[in-house]
C-alpha cells in the first residue's frame, strides 16, 4: 500500500507457512528490531499482516488453507515452498538484533551479520519453513 508519489516494487508479498503460530512468533520477534510488527490480524483467513506502518509495503502470512486450495492453486503442508525475503534495516544494531532474536525464536543461522560488500551490512536466517530471511542496511 505505497503512499502517493512513492515508487515501491511491491504492494505486498504473501507466504503460506506450515506451523502458523511458530512462524508468527519467529517473524514477530526478529522483525521487531526493524520496526516491522503485526499491523493486522485476519482470523477469517488464519493470517496476519506485518508492516512498518499503514502506508508501506507489507508481508501477508497465512496458514496453509484447509483442503489445500488457494484460489484454484493446490497448496500442501508437505510441499517445501522456499523463498527469499529481504527487509530494510535502519542500523547495524537492528540487523544484529534481527539475527539474535530470530535465532532465539526458532530460526536457523544462514549467515551471521557481516559486511557483504558495496557498503551492505546484512544477516541471514532460515525461518521455520526453511525460507531465507535477510535484514540489511546499505551505507
Amino acid at each position: 500500500m505505497p503512499s502517493s508519489g512513492e515508487l515501491n516494487m511491491f504492494d505486498h508479498i504473501g507466504i503460506f507457512v506450515t506451523d502458523f503460530e511458530k512462524s508468527v512468533s519467529f517473524y514477530e520477534a526478529c522483525l521487531g528490531p526493524l520496526g516491522i510488527k503485526i499491523y493486522q490480524r485476519q482470523p477469517e483467513f488464519s493470517a496476519v499482516v506485518f508492516a512498518g506502518d499503514a502506508d508501506c509495503s507489507f508481508l501477508w502470512m497465512g496458514a496453509v488453507p484447509e483442503g489445500g486450495d488457494y484460489h484454484g492453486t493446490p497448496v500442501s503442508r508437505e510441499e517445501h515452498r522456499p523463498m527469499h525475503l529481504s527487509f530494510i534495516a535502519s542500523s547495524e544494531d537492528s540487523v544484529n538484533e534481527f539475527y539474535r532474536l530470530g535465532l532465539k525464536h526458532g530460526g536457523r543461522d544462514n549467515g551471521a551479520p557481516e559486511y557483504c560488500g558495496y557498503g551492505y551490512y546484512a544477516a541471514y536466517l532460515l525461518d521455520p519453513d526453511g525460507n531465507n530471511i535477510e535484514a540489511g542496511i546499505r551505507k
